[in-house]
């Protein structure tokens, strides 16, 4: 009997050693990825694909047979020529991992433990699109569904059993989360005013727009760039002589301008006050210099806290989620241990098949010479003897099965298939 090995590989890059600019020249729209699984599987037909490709990395997961699949090589010169690249441009920057390493990294991955902000959420939802999209598409086979699967488990597991993804630990996130939510309890009905437009705003507003804020006004110095932001996340712009009306009808407000000097002193919010008729009010300076004065704060029904103000936090978040670590790696190498096991152990499928169809063979073919030996037997007696002589071939087989089992979780039983095979005279 011909015996056979599943394999895992993984090709690709991420945002650890690859240049964006080259990840730029990788990704892959929804599109370009299910003609590069088609491709790949027109020239390698007993393959199965996905292909992840996100912001900050591109990964080609494949699965099936050594001799019938692509080499890393090829899978990453597979990857460059889809987008008319030279080969060697991107060979640098690629890894290459296979079955124990690649199940590792793929739960790694899904858990957010290889993210650029390790425990952001978002990654888990990439992961499980680029799979269900390859199982539309009927690249995925018995290998890949099952290390997906197990990856979004794994990733289920570390989210329920430590605390890793309620550490936020940047700055914006902070603000809203620590922050904004003691004094509000919902955003959905609340004014935010963000002065400003640069990267600060726009991650801060992410977060906000995730806890429900809808109602968005930006005022920047440039009104184009302000135009720009507002229409990312749906809001309005108003231009810069505008602030103060804006300030006055707002329930949050976001400062984050490269200004060397307070665009909201206490006297201009005092007028402001003066004409509100929302309160309290979270304002949230994150710029330095700081763009409110902080004697603003000291009004009454005024929040106000500065970028110092949430640092600590961060630092804190930082400390006690890096402490959930040990924790979450600990439930991915428990999780890899028996994804591999049960990978190793389908290689003596077959084996198992020819050896459970010849013992029912044998078994029945004893079975029907005793009943024919015994013709006065009634129904019931015949169907006893049916029960035990099936609990006999299930007792025989038991422990050459358990042992094989046993056995996988050290690699595949190559040795063990291979005496069973020839002990039993198994063919293919």
């Amino acid at each position: 009997m011909t015996l056979s090995a599943m394999n895992l590989l993984l090709v690709g890059c991420s945002h650890h050693r690859t240049p964006l600019a080259v990840r730029e020249r990788l990704a892959f729209d929804r599109q370009q990825t299910v003609s590069a699984l088609m491709a790949l599987r027109g020239r390698w037909p007993e393959t199965e694909a996905v292909l992840l490709s996100t912001c900050n990395r591109v990964e080609l997961y494949l699965g099936g047979e050594k001799p019938l699949m692509p080499s890393a090589e090829q899978a990453g010169q597979f990857l460059a020529h889809f987008h008319g690249l030279d080969p060697t441009l991107i060979q640098p920057y690629l890894y290459a991992y296979e079955d124990e390493e690649a199940a590792r990294h793929l739960f790694a991955v899904a858990s957010s433990l290889d993210s650029m902000v390790l425990g952001e959420a978002q990654i888990l939802g990439q992961v499980k699109e680029a799979y269900q999209l390859a199982t539309q598409h009927g690249t995925v086979g018995p290998i890949l569904h099952a290390a997906f699967q197990t990856a979004v488990k794994v990733a289920r597991r570390v989210a329920s059993e430590t605390s890793l993804h309620q550490r936020r630990v940047s700055i914006p996130s902070v603000a809203v989360a620590d922050f904004a939510q003691q004094v509000f309890d919902r955003f959905d009905d609340k004014q935010v005013l963000v002065i400003g437009a640069g990267q600060m705003a726009e991650e801060t507003l992410k977060y906000l727009q995730q806890e429900g804020a809808r109602h968005i006004t930006v005022v920047n110095r440039s009104l184009e760039r302000a135009e720009q932001l507002a229409c990312l996340w749906h809001g309005r712009a108003l231009p810069w002589d505008q602030l103060a009306t804006a300030a006055a009808g707002a329930d949050v407000i976001i400062c984050t301008t490269g200004a060397q000097e307070p665009i909201l002193t206490l006297e201009t919010f005092q007028q402001v006050a003066a004409v509100r008729r929302r309160w309290p009010v979270f304002i949230l300076d994150l710029a330095v210099p700081r763009d409110v004065d902080p004697a603003i704060g000291n009004l009454p029904g005024v929040y106000l806290f500065s970028i110092d103000d949430l640092k600590a936090t961060c630092e804190a978040n930082r400390r006690q989620r890096d402490a959930e670590l040990p924790a979450a790696w600990r439930i991915i190498e428990e999780e890899t241990g028996r994804f591999m096991a049960d990978l190793h152990h389908k290689a003596s499928a077959p084996l198992i098949l020819q050896l459970r169809q010849d013992w029912q063979r044998w078994k029945e073919q004893e079975l029907q010479r005793l009943l024919n030996k015994l013709p006065q037997l009634d129904e019931q007696a015949r169907s006893e003897i049916r029960q035990a002589f099936d609990r006999l071939v299930n007792k025989m087989l038991h422990l050459p099965l358990d042992t094989l089992r046993d056995q996988a979780r050290h690699g595949v039983p190559y040795s063990l298939m291979d005496a069973l095979a020839k002990l039993f005279r198994l063919k293919d």
